[in-house]
């Protein structure tokens, strides 16, 4: 079973859940935000998990889903912001994202119910890692319509 990858999609989704929050503002990206304090190996360099999720933040940055202006050594990347691509895949509603009782609710209730960051973020909280999976997989899809990334 390879469980770096379902650790793969936490960190992914857990790293561009905080800078969507943040969104547009930049802002530190910790590795330690994400996964909790890893101790380092007998010779002080970051843990497996530690350089995996870290790996994960770097993997976004060179497919442009977010960009940073620098390192923290091997703790965060600094001046991280979302681009125009991971903000419009993680703002756009998915299937299934509103659920039966939320018709009386407000529409832009619903449409932030909707998003791939909402299901993400309770995916991630319930840690469904299946969901997880699924629903990182679906933000590494491109959108459907045949034009890249038009929502």
């Amino acid at each position: 079973m390879d469980l770096h990858i379902d650790d793969f999609y936490k960190d992914c989704a857990a790293g561009l859940l905080l800078l969507y929050q943040a969104f547009p503002r930049k802002t530190a990206l910790y590795v330690e935000d994400l996964i909790g304090r890893e101790e380092p190996d007998e010779f002080g360099l970051p843990s497996k998990r530690h350089q995996g999720c870290l790996g994960a933040l770097l993997w976004l940055a060179d497919e442009g889903y977010l960009r940073y202006e620098s390192t923290i050594a091997y703790e965060a990347l600094d001046q991280a912001v979302l681009t125009e691509k991971g903000f419009l895949r993680l703002s756009r509603a998915i299937p299934h994202g509103v659920h039966e009782g939320d018709a009386e609710l407000p529409p832009s209730v619903r449409r932030a119910k909707a998003t791939l960051a909402n299901q993400l973020r309770e995916a991630l909280a319930s840690r469904n890692s299946e969901k997880v999976a699924r629903l990182a997989r679906l933000l590494f899809e491109p959108a459907s319509g045949g034009a890249g990334d038009t929502v």
